[in-house]
């Protein structure tokens, strides 16, 4: 059963250029440690940068909390499987939200060209 749906789509030079202007400080507040490595290891990082946080973006509407109080950006992580298909990891809030919500998973699908970065989210009922 699905809890929740969540969708959210942001042009990449918004990214590349709050990345531009506060640097490290911005990208350490919405990404993971893991998540900044992967993005840096890119000779172009904003697309990666901009489509994790186009999937935060949707994993909090999936919730239908949007980023706030109940669950931040440092409660969310994308991952990436040997195969490239990404993952979410919660955590603290967000794994929180997710037992009290009865959900079991927060499934993802992303996509980004240079130019947009969409990103889609399902919460997954654990029935």
């Amino acid at each position: 059963m699905i809890l929740g749906v969540g969708i959210d789509i942001i042009e990449v030079a918004r990214i590349a250029a709050s990345f531009e202007k506060f640097g490290e400080r911005f990208v350490k507040r919405i990404l993971h440690p893991d998540e900044l490595a992967y993005c840096l290891s890119h000779k172009a990082p904003a697309p990666f940068i901009a489509v994790r946080f186009s999937a935060k973006e949707a994993i909090s509407k999936a919730f239908g909390t949007g980023i706030g109080a109940q669950l931040g950006w440092q409660d969310m992580e994308v991952r990436r499987r040997d195969s490239g298909e990404p993952y979410v990891v919660l955590h603290g809030s967000g794994q929180k939200l997710l037992e009290a919500r009865g959900g079991r998973a927060v499934l993802i699908s992303l996509s980004h060209t240079q130019n947009y970065a969409a990103a889609v989210a399902v919460l997954e009922s654990a029935d």
